[in-house]
């Protein structure tokens, strides 16, 4: 079997692939997750997650992160999460992501890893559509009576 160089792996994908250690700060930030976020290589490795995670939403994710951590596990198992984001220009992103925690030999975790999407213009879309249905079954509703 060949060896896989991980780090052009990570670097290829077209989706940004986020890791953080066991205490959140960010060590793996790929090109897309630059192009995604806004933020540079060095603008986020060694900074928390804080930097790309809306306030208003800081504790729910540390709760759920430290459980994670603290546990080994995360309930979330392969589920795709979609939840807001930050871009460094200040726009709110809609991303949806799957993770995956990492661990060393005693089956400590030693960080967790998310492959993530920017699902914005998609949301929005869907938004409008779901309006739009909303607006014809209320006019058809209304000719019927």
């Amino acid at each position: 079997m060949q060896n896989v160089d991980y780090q052009q792996l990570v670097g290829a994908i077209g989706d940004a692939v986020v890791v953080c250690d066991a205490a959140g700060a960010i060590i793996v930030w790929n090109d897309a997750a630059v192009r995604m976020f806004g933020f540079t290589r060095d603008d986020a490795l060694g900074q928390s997650l804080d930097l790309i995670i809306p306030e208003r939403q800081r504790q729910r994710h540390w709760d759920g992160y430290n459980k994670s951590m603290a546990t080994g596990e995360t309930r979330y198992g392969s589920d795709v999460l979609r939840v807001p984001a930050l871009h460094k220009d200040g726009r709110t992103l809609s991303i949806a992501f799957t993770v995956a925690m990492l661990y060393d030999d005693a089956r400590k975790v030693t960080a967790i890893v998310a492959m993530v999407r920017d699902e914005t213009v998609r949301w929005a879309d869907e938004r409008q559509l779901r309006t739009r249905v909303a607006q014809l079954e209320a006019a058809a509703k209304a000719v019927a009576t």
